[in-house]
């Protein structure tokens, strides 16, 4: 296909690419005046159907975070939904996507301005990283993460995201492949863009949500696989640093993240530095669920066509 989709979709409309455009005087790109989620579309060749992985619970995650912000006017999750499925049926897209929706402040105000606001979907074909497979060397950064109390990290905003992007600049810069941040106490928070979890005695843990971090879709996925599908023991809790040295196992997790594994922190190899055994079956168990060749949950998959 082309280089980019043909369209996008601008307040339930869908329009020409070139024309999905948000004025530099807006509210949104002066002062981060946007909420956003981040979805994927799974092409399962055998049924020949587009799943979307948990599309409700992303449209209620973003009309709470309409609501935190105090938008004029909230988005609500059919409409949400409507119009991103109106688009995915327009592009007729038969491969993975990314699928991206905003809801922001439009007009040219001030920071505190609430309105007007519009919501923004694009889609775009996605293709499957090779961290995926290898994993990824992490920093534990210098870069705290932004504090409750400073900001809501809970909330997706685009301006919570600068923080990580901070990490991950200096994490590049410095030869690893991305970050993994630390809270303001000194306990394990997330990556720049994606949740941490660790396997240590065959128990998979996770930091709790009370250490800065998202509330993540993806790592509540997980907790529920491993649970109730994998057997496995999970712990929600505050982590050391120095804790995460004794892990057999680490990953990250998240929409474009899926289940990526650790293989070091800091130049100290996590278990035999290679994606481990855990790790890879939640990895392959995961994907079977989002792209629907396994029957169980498909209660958490949006078939787009038919």
């Amino acid at each position: 296909m082309t280089d980019t989709p043909k369209y996008v979709s601008l307040d339930g409309v869908i329009v020409p690419w070139a024309e999905g455009n948000v004025h530099i005087t807006s509210s949104a790109f002066k002062y981060g005046c946007a909420v956003f989620e981040g979805l994927r579309g799974y092409w399962n060749a055998g049924d020949q159907q587009l799943y979307v992985f948990r599309a409700d619970d992303h449209a209620r995650r973003l009309v709470n975070a309409q609501r935190f912000q105090r938008f004029d006017t909230l988005f609500d999750a059919t409409s949400q939904t409507t119009a991103m499925v109106d688009l995915l049926r327009a592009l007729d897209l038969r491969e993975d996507v990314q699928i991206l929706v905003h809801a922001y402040v439009s007009g040219g105000g001030l920071p505190a301005s609430t309105g007007p606001n519009g919501l923004a979907i694009a889609a775009t074909p996605w293709t499957t990283p090779a961290r995926l497979e290898a994993g990824v060397s992490t920093q534990v950064s210098s870069w705290r993460r932004t504090p409750e109390t400073a900001a809501p990290m809970r909330i997706k905003t685009t301006g919570n995201y600068n923080n990580g992007r901070i990490a991950a600049v200096q994490a590049l810069a410095d030869g690893y492949d991305t970050a993994l941040l630390l809270n303001e106490r000194g306990k394990v928070s997330e990556g720049p863009s994606m949740c941490f979890a660790m396997i240590r005695d065959g128990r998979a843990i996770f930091p709790s949500v009370t250490n800065d971090i998202l509330e993540s879709i993806t790592r509540a996925t997980l907790i529920d696989l491993l649970r109730e599908d994998l057997d496995v023991t999970v712990e929600e809790r505050d982590v050391d640093r120095s804790e995460i040295f004794g892990a057999e196992e680490a990953f990250f997790c998240g929409t474009a993240w899926e289940v990526t594994p650790i293989t070091s922190i800091d130049r100290l190899a996590i278990g035999d530095g290679q994606p481990g055994p855990l790790t890879r079956r939640l990895q392959r168990h995961y994907e079977a669920v989002c792209r629907g060749t396994v029957a169980a949950r498909d209660n958490w998959r949006l078939p787009i066509y038919g």
